[in-house]
């Protein structure tokens, strides 16, 4: 059975640093070109009884995806110069993150929410506890920690299904606790995981 990185014997990111850089960019899709780029920080909190994922739940008044659980994140500024000063500050900005606290250990592949037209890099970041967070009440309803061993658990997936312009789609959705995290960040850890897997071949 193949054993995830983070839930098997010991923490080990430098092999997930090591597996992440291997990681090859892929061409974006001409259907894609216009989307908006954006970024997020895939936080993985280390320090407790076992690895977690920091996420956040968005304010309900905002006008992108109001009261979803999310990653700290957003659109790229003229003056970011990459993927992961974008992440940072958009970390720094929602909940207080500052970027001292981030190991920064690579990029997941770009992942695309047709829905709203956003192009995303997942960057993702070590951090360990404790953790000094202040949020932004604007932007951040409240932040959380959910289990790596929950939400890298493939019983603990379903798919769902939803229309939106007039076309159907389909989304993961993994509800923990009250939180429903579906979308675009479970997309993105579904996507997390399938690159943890050690004995799984990694997606070019």
């Amino acid at each position: 059975m193949d054993t995830p990185l983070l839930l098997s014997a010991g923490f080990d990111p430098h092999g997930l640093r090591s597996r992440l850089g291997a990681l090859q960019p892929r061409p974006i899709d001409e259907r894609f070109a216009g989307f908006t780029p954006a970024a997020v920080l895939v936080p993985v909190v280390i320090g407790g009884a076992e690895p977690t994922l920091l996420l956040t739940r968005r304010s309900a008044h905002l006008y992108d995806h109001p009261g979803q659980i999310a990653f700290p994140g957003g659109r790229v500024d003229p003056g970011d110069v990459s993927p992961e000063a974008t992440a940072l500050r958009e970390a720094q900005e929602e909940i207080g993150l500052a970027a001292e606290q981030v190991e920064l250990l690579g990029r997941l592949p770009d992942y695309f929410i047709t829905a709203s037209g956003f192009r995303v890099t997942p960057v993702v970041g070590l951090l360990r506890t404790p953790l000094a967070l202040r949020l932004d009440p604007f932007e951040v309803a409240e932040a959380f920690e959910t289990p790596l061993s929950f939400l890298l658990d493939p019983s603990n997936r379903k798919r769902g299904r939803i229309e939106h312009a007039g076309v159907m789609r389909e989304y993961w959705a993994m509800p923990w606790q009250g939180y429903d995290i579906w979308g675009a960040t479970a997309g993105m850890i579904v996507s997390f995981a399938e690159h943890l897997l050690v004995d799984q071949p990694l997606r070019r």
